[in-house]
């Protein structure tokens, strides 16, 4: 129980993986696990190998040594659509959206791996195909209304301010329905205002639909705030893992980041 909140059981576990680029080691020997129904915060300076161990998460990069166990089942090597279909959703530092799409139709390509009808159904958008588009919609809909974006529902997302974009990227994650969420910076460039209503989201996410989450952000603010723990990595190695309360007072964590200045 942390704040009230009842944690549950390991969901993911990272057991001593390591992730070199040529003679740069970005992660070494880095393990800690992630429970269900938490909000685990990742942090460190620029360049502890944050991004790249949510990377290893959600498959994109293959650890060097080491693996990854998701509900005690272990991966050496998980490639992302396999982790997409097991539930892992992500968002990512920079936003990717399609710019050219409206804020409905970026939300509804979370929908993908949901869609059970074969492709001819969905093209002729007629009998079974057509009562899975609208189903689809209408989760997309319901999503729209949780992240009170109603308004921009029509809007292409190049349109919108950075703020609204990352609340639509959010979106997309949302509709794949996951186990675990993985948002990499999802309150870098906002403004104050636009950092509280992430942070609301975040908790309702979390509360509301059970949805464990794993995220990185530098504003030490929002994560003693919403995190249930934190992990905080430096030069690629693990060197805390605790509530937020013991790790604003871990020494070795003062020295390393939270006692510097960074731009």
């Amino acid at each position: 129980m942390t704040n009230g909140k009842a944690i549950g059981d390991t969901l993911l576990r990272v057991d001593n993986v390591s992730v070199s680029f040529g003679a740069i080691a970005a992660l070494t020997d880095v393990s800690f696990e992630i429970r269900e129904h938490e909000i685990l915060a990742i942090i460190g300076p620029n360049g502890a190998g944050k991004t790249t161990m949510l990377n290893v998460l959600n498959g994109w990069y293959p650890p060097d040594r080491g693996a990854v166990a998701l509900r005690g089942d272990r991966f050496a090597r998980l490639r992302p659509h396999d982790a997409a279909r097991l539930g892992i959703a992500r968002t990512f530092q920079n936003v990717a959206l399609f710019r050219g799409m409206s804020t409905l139709d970026n939300i509804m390509t979370g929908r993908n791996l949901k869609m059970k009808r074969h492709f001819l159904w969905q093209a002729l958008y007629w009998g079974p195909g057509q009562k899975e588009e609208i189903a689809h919609r209408e989760f997309a809909e319901r999503i729209i209304d949780f992240l009170e974006i109603e308004e921009i529902r029509k809007v292409p997302a190049g349109r919108l301010p950075y703020g609204l974009q990352k609340r639509v990227e959010l979106g997309r994650a949302l509709a794949a329905e996951p186990t675990l969420l993985l948002l990499d910076e999802p309150m870098a460039g906002m403004n104050t205002e636009e950092k509280e209503d992430m942070c609301r989201f975040i908790l309702d996410v979390n509360e509301e639909f059970g949805t464990t989450i794993a995220l990185i952000e530098h504003d030490m603010g929002v994560v003693m705030d919403i995190s249930d723990r934190v992990v905080v990595l430096d030069y690629g190695r693990k060197i805390a893992d605790d509530t937020p309360d013991a790790v604003r007072k871990n020494q070795d964590v003062i020295n390393a980041y939270l006692g510097v200045s960074h731009d």
